[in-house]
């Protein structure tokens, strides 16, 4: 086939060989299976920002870690050096995310290097060594649905211990190689420490989960996995081990109105007395 234009520099580096097909064309990057001396890869290049599809972009990036305070004014100023950090900065951020999280025992595809803004890894297969179809594409059993539930809850517990949110998780971005569910599409990797959304985004990807997977196995829909595992992280009690039972545990007692009245009173009487104080320490 034609060599892409984002393929090009890797042809001439030595790093690909030759470019078999286009894998995929997806909202933010094309992915290509890629020949490496005697293997097959995934090279996926990323388009530019007027062409990808991926909304609210700033959403995701809150609380990143800029490589140095140049950059992050300039992405302030949002001026053209500041669109150029911005988007090497995207395509950066995905490469970290996956060699973070497979240090951690998450299952994504492993990375094998980034060049000219290209991402080369690991072309994840089945078990006749063809590329892993996607989780939206297959049937599942009941049985299944549970185990492969369970599983990417694990991942989404094992990620959130790394420090981060997938934050668009969902049967399109799960492949299923002869060992299980790989994640991919990790650009928008979320820091859970610094965005004001993770919960929400980690929500929702727990939620996508129970959603998917409860198609198959119905009970799956009465699961609440989102807020415990948050509160258990919120608490510093996070750990790939944590036992989790799935159900919400409600405080059902009721406030006490009086205590609360009681205690605003107290508040205002003392804030009443201190400016008292302050009016007799000024007329002395």
């Amino acid at each position: 086939m034609k060599i892409p234009k984002g393929l090009q520099p890797l042809i001439d580096d030595g790093m690909v060989d030759s470019v078999l097909r286009r894998l995929k064309s997806g909202k933010e990057a094309s992915v290509y299976i890629v020949v490496c001396g005697d293997q097959h890869r995934c090279a996926k290049v990323y388009k530019e920002a007027q062409e990808r599809g991926f909304h609210k972009l700033a959403r995701y990036q809150e609380g990143r870690r800029t490589r140095s305070s140049r950059d992050a004014r300039a992405m302030g100023r949002r001026g053209r050096h500041g669109r150029r950090v911005q988007e090497a900065e995207w395509k950066n951020a995905e490469v970290d995310a996956l060699y973070r999280l497979a240090g951690m025992g998450v299952r994504v595809p492993v990375p094998h290097l980034v060049h000219e803004g290209v991402l080369l890894m690991e072309l994840v297969q089945d078990r006749d060594g063809n590329p892993a179809p996607r989780l939206n594409e297959l049937h599942m059993s009941a049985d299944q649905a549970r185990e492969w539930h369970a599983f990417m809850i694990l991942q989404i517990v094992r990620m959130l211990c790394a420090g981060l949110i997938h934050g668009d998780l969902s049967d399109f971005n799960i492949l299923l190689d002869s060992n299980g569910p790989v994640i991919i599409d990790l650009p928008q990797a979320v820091n859970a420490a610094g965005n004001n959304s993770a919960f929400a985004l980690l929500e929702r990807d727990v939620n996508n989960m129970r959603t998917t997977f409860g198609r198959a196995a119905p009970e799956l829909l009465e699961t609440q996995y989102a807020r415990e595992i948050w509160n258990l992280y919120e608490d510093g009690k996070l750990t790939p081990d944590s036992p989790l039972s799935g159900r919400l545990l409600r405080d059902d007692s009721k406030p006490n109105v009086q205590a609360v009245l009681r205690q605003i009173e107290d508040e205002r009487r003392e804030a009443q007395a201190r400016e008292r104080r302050r009016q007799e320490a000024g007329i002395a």
